[in-house]
C-alpha cells in the first residue's frame, strides 16, 4: 500500500485552504506577499507583513481589498538584532493584483531599509466586476 508523505498532505492540504479562501473572498480583492520575486539583487531582502490597516496578519500572502492601504511590515534582522525593524508604507492597492514586497538595504548587517515592490502581476481567477447583493 502506498501512502502520500507528510509534506504532500500538508501541501495539499493548503491548496485546498487557500482555494477556498479564494471562493469565499469577496471579488474583487487583491493580496500583498512578503516573499522575494526576483532572486538576483543581492541587496533586497523578504519582509514578514505584520499588519494591513491596522489589523494583524499572521501568512503570506494576505487578501486584502483594493483601495489606500497602510502595510506595516518587519524587515529582516541585522548584525546585531534578532528581529528587523518595522515601517509602515501606503500603497494604493489596484483589483486583482498581487504586490510581492521587500525590504531593500544598503548593506547586510545594517538595520535600515526601505519597502519596495518587487514584482506586481494579475491574479488570475478575480475579476473586476463586483457580484450583485
Amino acid at each position: 500500500m502506498h501512502f502520500a508523505s507528510p509534506t504532500r498532505l500538508v501541501s495539499a492540504m493548503s491548496l485546498a485552504a487557500a482555494l477556498a479562501a479564494c471562493a469565499s473572498f469577496p471579488q474583487p480583492f487583491s493580496q500583498i506577499d512578503g516573499h522575494k520575486y526576483h532572486a538576483v539583487p543581492i541587496d533586497t531582502y523578504p519582509v514578514q507583513i505584520v499588519s494591513v490597516d491596522g489589523r494583524g496578519t499572521s501568512s503570506s500572502p494576505v487578501f486584502i481589498d483594493p483601495g489606500v492601504r497602510q502595510i506595516t511590515v518587519q524587515g529582516p534582522p541585522d548584525g546585531v538584532h534578532r528581529y528587523g525593524e518595522q515601517r509602515s508604507i501606503e500603497l494604493n492597492i489596484a483589483p486583482c493584483t498581487r504586490y510581492y514586497l521587500v525590504a531593500l538595504k544598503p548593506n547586510r548587517l545594517s538595520p535600515d531599509f526601505s519597502v519596495q515592490i518587487d514584482h506586481q502581476e494579475p491574479l488570475a481567477g478575480c475579476s473586476t466586476a463586483v457580484a450583485p447583493k
